[in-house]
């Protein structure tokens, strides 16, 4: 995730590597998600203790940390994610299982939550975002 916004090099703005970023945010988004979330809507599929959990049949830190890089998604490029749910349907439901949990939801609604920002590894440019597939 970090390198479609830093390709080239940390040391390096953002605003120095641009096009190389455009480029391989396009690539990130049309190989690299469906690559992993794919994988992951599998291994969700073939949980045979629960169809809503990764593993077993209660939430666990992989669901939880599913549910943030997911989340990260969707700020990140909130275009490119518009159909998310059309293709990973598990992991849209897991997305909203996770989010629904009062606890956390309780967590996600208060300000100890820190929001997506530009200075995390989740970062929304709008020109490295594209509409959904």
């Amino acid at each position: 995730m970090h390198d479609t916004h830093h390709p080239i090099a940390v040391e390096l703005y953002y605003e120095d590597q641009k096009k190389t970023a455009k480029l391989r945010a396009g690539h990130f988004l049309e190989h690299r998600v469906p690559k992993y979330m794919g994988y992951f809507e599998r291994v969700l599929a073939r949980n045979p203790k629960s169809d809503s959990h990764i593993f077993g049949k209660s939430l666990t830190y992989v669901d939880l940390s599913l549910f943030q890089v997911v989340e990260g998604l969707h700020y990140a490029f909130p275009r490119a994610m518009k159909n998310f749910a059309e293709h990973y349907p598990g992991l849209s439901a897991l997305r909203e299982l996770v989010r629904s949990r009062p606890n956390i939801a309780r967590y996600l609604a208060s300000s100890r939550r820190i929001p997506f920002n530009e200075s995390g590894i989740f970062r929304h440019y709008p020109e490295l975002d594209r509409p959904a597939p």
